[in-house]
């Protein structure tokens, strides 16, 4: 990549039109409601539509307070729809680890179509750590809804190890902790998981469609880069989400770096141009939505709202 002309990014971005705007949303609003579904899925009597009011409350929360604060939230909103706390905790853990395991996951895709439409794998080869990771944690989680001895040996050397670089750790208390959990999402684990891993994947897809939207939106035309290429970018980059702000800065480096490197240098400007709508809608509007999530909550569920 070269020094970026800013220019040339103002000018891609004289591209877009009025209409794109409500179009980029409407994905984005399915992308967020594919990310909350396991919520709906993993706990009982929260529909879709209430997972889906939860989880952009939560990432408002988490973008504006320093945790717990989300949890918290998400606890309170759970409570005042009848849901018992540690139904809703043990639900959201189970989203959590199962966002995990798609998100480090999601560089095997990317192997695959890599291998289909050609390319170096250089770098990428990192990238097997990710899928490790993945595995370990999808591995760890069957052992412990598999029957409360694996639980409890799970949770125990877990512990031993957290207990390394952190002393006050105690490793039986995390057993025990392992084994309620289990209690908690044993009876909707074999129907919530695979229905939640599919809706996560969509997830993905759907957040790579608006991406190439934007892309595509700005100028950055089909004959210069692919989406299978945008994709197989997309795909490398995303286990990189988990450092703040979804990876903002690292992520659009690595899919920057792989547009440049396929399409040349003169779609660098348009590729940037992309990016910053791309993280426009992913992030700012996941904080617009939560903010209205929020003020709904609080307007029809006054009584609960207090209590929080």
């Amino acid at each position: 990549m070269g020094k970026v002309d800013w220019g040339e990014v103002r000018a891609a971005l004289g591209h877009l039109d009025w209409w794109q705007a409500p179009v980029l949303f409407a994905v984005l609003v399915v992308r967020q409601v594919l990310n909350a579904l396991p919520l709906s899925l993993y706990i009982p009597g929260v529909s879709p539509l209430r997972a889906a009011q939860n989880d952009q409350v939560a990432i408002l929360m988490s973008t504006i307070a320093p945790p717990p604060s989300d949890i918290a939230l998400r606890m309170a909103m759970f409570s005042s729809w009848g849901v018992p706390v540690a139904k809703g905790m043990a639900g959201t853990i189970m989203n959590t680890l199962t966002f995990y395991i798609v998100r480090f996951g999601a560089p095997a895709v990317g192997f695959v179509l890599l291998a289909i439409v050609g390319g170096e794998l250089g770098y990428r080869l990192a990238d097997l750590v990710s899928i490790a990771i993945s595995a370990g944690i999808l591995t760890g989680l069957l052992l412990v809804v598999r029957s409360d001895g694996l639980a409890r040996v799970v949770g125990t050397r877990a512990g031993r190890v957290a207990r390394r670089v952190r002393r006050t750790v105690d490793p039986a208390a995390w057993a025990e902790a392992c084994v309620r959990f289990r209690g908690d999402v044993a009876a909707r684990f074999r129907y919530g998981f695979p229905r939640s891993l599919l809706a996560l994947a969509g997830m993905l897809a759907v957040d790579l469609t608006l991406l190439v939207m934007c892309l595509r939106f700005v100028g950055l035309s089909s004959s210069e880069v692919g989406a299978a290429e945008i994709a197989v970018a997309y795909l490398f980059a995303y286990p990189f989400t988990i450092f703040p702000a979804s990876g903002i800065g690292i992520v659009d480096a690595l899919i920057l770096a792989a547009i440049v490197q396929s399409a040349g240098l003169e779609a660098e400007a348009a590729a940037v141009a992309g990016l910053v709508v791309w993280r426009v809608f992913t992030l700012g509007g996941p904080l617009a939505l939560g903010a209205v999530s929020l003020a709904a909550w609080r307007r029809t569920e006054p009584a609960a709202t207090a209590d929080a």
